[in-house]
């Protein structure tokens, strides 16, 4: 009999069994995947641990999962005409159901109210012991202001309640504090134009993002504690510089692939990386690893038209976010001559229990100064 475990880490605030790929009962090989399971930031499958058959489902589909958990179980001797085991009973995800009126026995004051505004005493939930008039009228109000047509429900999956529940945990968490820059692109503009082409014949998307990520190593020599943590006794600053870019899964939320170690890398390694990682998420194809370990993030808000997005959520346990703003052609003063240069607005998003505005200056006065005097020596 062969374990289905659960990894003994992952990334996110929870995970949780969204699909059992194999049925109960059929015939599986080593390594091929037989459940998926999801956070907040990534999906991932879990593959057979031994030829055989899938004997034992441990853990429903939409049940939380900790990590090491064990999910089911291989037999080989079913594979091989053996007995077959004995059933388990799935750990079933929970759910608690609303609390309604007991109807057995309802005073004809509240029958009546009932009546005048078409419920049910099932309709209704309850606020206290029994069913009240203020429970009715607060029903009541409530639909009142309800469109009873036009109306598209569209109910959470398991990603966008781990989305809502990270997020939440962040801003309770850590106070935020934002700080907003404004950068002049035309340098690396320049570089891009010149570079993009050879580039790609490296199967490396040369896109601003990656310039960014470069001048982010930069920054973090002005001001290592961006790239640290909280913990309740200490902060941690972190040699290695691992770099989240949040991603766009249109309907379906964001994932924050990381690239790792990036201070090691050129630019070029940098962008080979970042177009791998971004195909690979908008495929459904990252492993566990590709979104684990980030110490620093970038969203890069403006591909989608936003000039400032404050404060952009720190992705917890991180101690900043690096906001990107649209790049577009303004009138901007050089050499008391008016000019027209690409730009945009940067800001950074801080904990601010672990860096204060002094550190947040100097780090986007780094990250600026490296952008405009595109290339330097990083």
């Amino acid at each position: 009999m062969a374990n289905i475990v659960a990894p003994a880490e992952h990334e996110g605030t929870k995970a949780v069994l969204k699909t059992w790929l194999k049925k109960r009962g059929e015939p599986v090989r080593i390594n091929d995947p037989v459940l998926e399971l999801e956070t907040d930031k990534v999906a991932v499958e879990i593959a057979a641990t031994a030829d055989g058959v899938l004997s034992e489902i441990l853990i429903e589909e939409g049940a939380d999962v900790e990590p090491g958990t064990v999910l089911g179980r291989i037999s080989e001797s079913v594979a091989k005409g053996g007995p077959q085991p004995a059933r388990t009973a799935p750990i079933k995800a929970s759910a608690a159901p609303p609390r309604t009126a007991d109807t057995s026995a309802l005073p004809p004051g509240i029958r009546k109210l009932l009546e005048e505004h078409g419920l049910n005493a099932s309709d209704v939930p309850v606020s206290g012991a029994r069913l009240s008039r203020e429970d009715i009228l607060a029903e009541a109000e409530r639909r009142a202001k309800t469109p009873t047509a036009g109306v598209t429900r569209v109910p959470h999956d398991s990603m966008r309640k781990r989305i809502a529940e990270h997020l939440s945990r962040s801003v309770q968490a850590a106070p935020h504090v934002t700080a907003v820059f404004e950068a002049d692109f035309t340098a690396i503009a320049a570089h891009r134009g010149a570079n993009k082409a050879s580039f790609a014949g490296h199967n490396a998307n040369l896109t601003f993002t990656a310039y960014c990520i470069a001048a982010s190593v930069a920054a973090m020599k002005a001001a290592p504690a961006v790239n640290g943590r909280w913990f309740d006794d200490r902060i941690e600053i972190y040699d290695d510089i691992n770099i989240g870019i949040g991603t766009a899964l249109g309907d379906k939320g964001l994932i924050v692939p990381v690239i790792h170690r990036a201070q090691t890398l050129s630019l070029l390694d940098i962008a080979k990386q970042l177009t791998d990682l971004t195909e690979r998420a908008r495929a459904g194809k990252l492993a566990q690893a590709d979104v684990q370990g980030g110490t620093f993030s970038i969203s890069n808000h403006g591909v989608s038209g936003s000039l400032i997005a404050a404060p952009i959520i720190i992705n917890q346990p991180q101690s900043a976010i690096l906001g990107i703003g649209k790049l577009e052609k303004r009138a901007v003063v050089r050499n008391d001559m008016i000019e027209i240069r690409p730009m945009a607005y940067v800001s950074l998003t801080i904990d601010h229990r672990v860096i204060d505005a002094f550190q947040t200056n100097a780090w986007l006065t780094r990250f600026v100064e490296t952008l405009e005097n595109w290339p330097v020596d990083t």
